[in-house]
């Protein structure tokens, strides 16, 4: 072999030596708790299926719905941490109801708060949704209310919501949730529904 190329190979195989040890401990789990990251991974930040009992005291008592939602990444309109934490995640979403009740869709933005981050390791969380819901149920005068069904008053409708979760790994996690929709008094009736359930979340 050349002296020359001798040496060139005898460079190449102590570089890699150095560089191998390297990234192999890129690659060793981290012990850190985990946290969102700063960009987004998609577009979509996260996928949720559940299911609620429909207004227990109401007239649509005693039928289930079961509910998907979307919810997309957080814009970013501040390089300020504390005005982007106000910013909500756009979020649509469904539920069907399978007693042939008010079935409705919605949009809207979420809002999701650590609770105690440092002490519970950025497990718990509290969110909270407002939007607006489209529903096929009924908003005729009370008299001639259908048996069965709620007088809604008028479509679409405001919508409320609110969540506990907690976060079983870096992707799931499951809440226990609660959400009204109303008219807030803008139409002739407003019995509204409140609806209570619980979700599973994938996030990316």
């Amino acid at each position: 072999m050349h002296p020359h190329s001798f040496r060139r190979l005898a460079a190449a195989v102590v570089a890699l030596s150095v560089t191998l040890p390297a990234q192999a401990a890129d690659l060793r789990p981290s012990s850190v708790a985990y946290t969102s990251p700063v960009q987004p991974l998609s577009i979509v930040s996260e996928v949720r299926i559940g299911g609620a009992v429909q207004d227990p005291g109401s007239a649509e008592h005693n039928t289930n719905n079961i509910n998907g939602e979307i919810l997309f990444a957080k814009p970013r309109v501040s390089l300020d941490p504390f005005w982007q934490a106000f910013v909500p995640r756009p979020t649509v979403g469904g539920s069907y109801n399978f007693g042939g009740r008010t079935s409705y869709a919605y949009i809207g933005g979420t809002w999701t708060v650590d609770l105690f981050p440092q002490t519970l390791n950025n497990i718990v969380f509290l969110e909270g949704f407002f939007g607006t819901g489209f529903h096929n149920g009924y908003t005729g005068p009370k008299p001639t209310t259908p048996d069965g069904f709620n007088t809604l008053g008028c479509n679409p409708l405001f919508r409320e919501a609110a969540a506990l979760g907690f976060r079983l790994t870096e992707h799931w996690s499951i809440m226990a949730t609660v959400e009204h929709m109303s008219n807030a008094g803008l139409c002739a009736n407003n019995r509204g529904l409140t609806n209570f359930g619980g979700k599973l979340g994938y996030t990316f």
